[in-house]
């Protein structure tokens, strides 16, 4: 029995699947490998430093920072523990709440952040962008768009 027959995936699109998985992990991987030799930042750093180079007073609270970029609790907290060692943000105490805290873009980060910026932008753009034709850019922004409904529509029935 052929992995198609077991699944109700066919041959095409297994192949469809794996050249996705496999152009997202090397494609995540050079992107990194240019974080880390232009900026000396991660991926990992470059999410948390977007997220709040674009909140109101670039800072946010853990809980909201985590959902914006998907991050469970656990390894936020890990990467926001390095982030404040290497001085890019700092965790204040919440004027709302006195048993929170906001973590706050610190101008070392948003200097780092402003410098990583225009490097990344250049290489999604060389590396993915540039290799697109515009139907095909359109088609796969209206595909994320319908994978990502049906993930929230799942994200939700599995909350109630």
């Amino acid at each position: 029995m052929s992995r198609s027959e077991v699944s109700a995936v066919d041959d095409a699109e297994w192949a469809l699947w794996d050249a996705f998985g496999a152009m997202h992990a090397q494609l995540g991987r050079e992107l990194d490998r240019r974080l880390q030799r232009d900026a000396g930042i991660s991926q990992g750093d470059y999410a948390v430093m977007l997220a709040l180079f674009r909140a109101p007073e670039r800072s946010l609270r853990p809980g909201p920072l985590g959902e914006q970029i998907g991050w469970e609790k656990s390894r936020l907290s890990h990467q926001l523990t390095r982030m404040v060692g290497r001085g890019l943000v700092e965790r204040v105490e919440c004027d709302t709440d006195g048993r929170g805290s906001v973590i706050v873009l610190t101008n070392a980060g948003r200097l780092a952040m402003l410098r990583a910026m225009r490097d990344h932008a250049v290489a999604i753009r060389s590396l993915f962008l540039d290799l697109l034709e515009p139907e095909e850019k359109q088609a796969i922004a209206d595909a994320s768009a319908r994978v990502l409904e049906r993930l929230a529509e799942t994200d939700e029935r599995a909350a109630s």
